[in-house]
């Protein structure tokens, strides 16, 4: 039986100092995986370079950055740069983020995703095996025709540490999630509920790992959600209902909301668009009051040990690889030994 990898958020902090102790301690407790989101606050990168100098074991890994704020040389060389200085230690998540950030913020057409996405996966191989980069993708044209006329293919001057940085994609949508199952190493899913996944993502996944290389081996999956730890602690999972009501409700257009149309294939269908509906209106209170229960429950890792060994088994059936925690209870650390025990059990 392979084992679970456990991985914790940290994200940017404004005060440094306590986020390298945190780190250190996240370590400590047998954390292998610390990620850092990327939305429209502080960089993700700069941040991971930090947390490489101040750790000395955890896995890095960017998750995720924007396919659309970076061009697809820089990203590659970006993550051969983290991979350095942490000396082996990063991973590459990429994502299409929304329509809100990619145009809101970073004033780029939100375009192409699926081709967009194949297109910098693609390139970034290129780029960490030091080939002449050359391409011509759905998005990416490399030299880029006309202009100038003076573009010539390069390759990275420097010699990575690894050819092969992993390479996660945080994927929800169909096409997106049998993208990855043909090209990614991993996949990020989000409000991931093991026993109700394969009526979300079960024909996409395997009509991407039928034309998955056998190089890439198989897909890891990094899944999760809220995490504590004992006997009397379920009422922490009431923690995460502004959480939810944000993503069901309020996350998109009323036609484009993929965490939406996640718990509506769930099974939730009249829930979902109550909760879109209030929250759409203003009403974020009686929004967050109207998520269920179960998903609630199925999103999250809170119980006491045996409820948690049996949650952790279903992950395990499903092919999740990577079970990533938000600590919620009274005492983070020691949930986390705690938790670290029960995925060695």
């Amino acid at each position: 039986m392979s084992r679970l990898r456990l991985a914790v958020m940290l994200p940017p902090n404004a005060d440094v100092d306590r986020a390298a102790r945190l780190a250190r301690t996240y370590e400590d407790a047998g954390v292998d995986v610390l990620g850092v989101p990327e939305a429209y606050g502080v960089d993700a990168v700069s941040w991971l370079g930090y947390l490489a100098a101040v750790t000395d074991r955890v896995e890095l890994m960017a998750q995720v950055l924007p396919i659309y704020s970076r061009t697809p040389a820089l990203t590659a060389m970006t993550a051969a740069g983290i991979d350095r200085v942490s000396k082996g230690r990063f991973a590459l998540g990429l994502g299409v983020s929304g329509p809100q950030v990619v145009e809101g913020w970073h004033g780029v057409a939100y375009d192409a995703p699926l081709g967009r996405t194949r297109d910098v996966i693609e390139i970034c191989r290129k780029v960490w095996r030091r080939e002449r980069l050359e391409h011509d993708g759905d998005r990416y044209r490399i030299p880029l025709p006309g202009g100038t006329g003076l573009g010539k293919p390069l390759k990275l001057v420097d010699v990575p540490l690894r050819e092969r940085i992993p390479l996660y994609v945080a994927a929800l949508g169909p096409a997106n999630t049998e993208l990855t199952a043909e090209l990614a190493d991993g996949w990020v899913p989000f409000l991931y509920i093991p026993e109700r996944a394969d009526t979300v993502w079960g024909e996409a996944l395997t009509r991407g790992t039928a034309k998955r290389s056998p190089d890439l081996g198989p897909l890891e999956i990094v899944a999760g959600g809220p995490m504590a730890v004992g006997d009397d602690v379920t009422h922490k999972r009431e923690l995460d209902r502004d959480h939810l009501a944000l993503y069901v409700g309020g996350m998109g257009a009323r036609d484009k909301n993929f965490y939406n149309i996640v718990v509506r294939k769930y099974g939730f269908e009249s829930e979902a668009r109550e909760v879109q509906d209030l929250y759409l209106a203003g009403n974020r209170t009686e929004a967050a009051a109207r998520i269920p229960d179960a998903l609630l429950e199925g999103t999250s890792l809170i119980g006491d040990r045996s409820y948690l060994k049996d949650r952790l088994a279903a992950y395990r059936e499903r092919g999740v690889t990577v079970v990533q925690v938000q600590p919620v209870g009274d005492d983070p650390v020691r949930d986390l030994r705690v938790f670290r025990e029960i995925l060695d059990d």
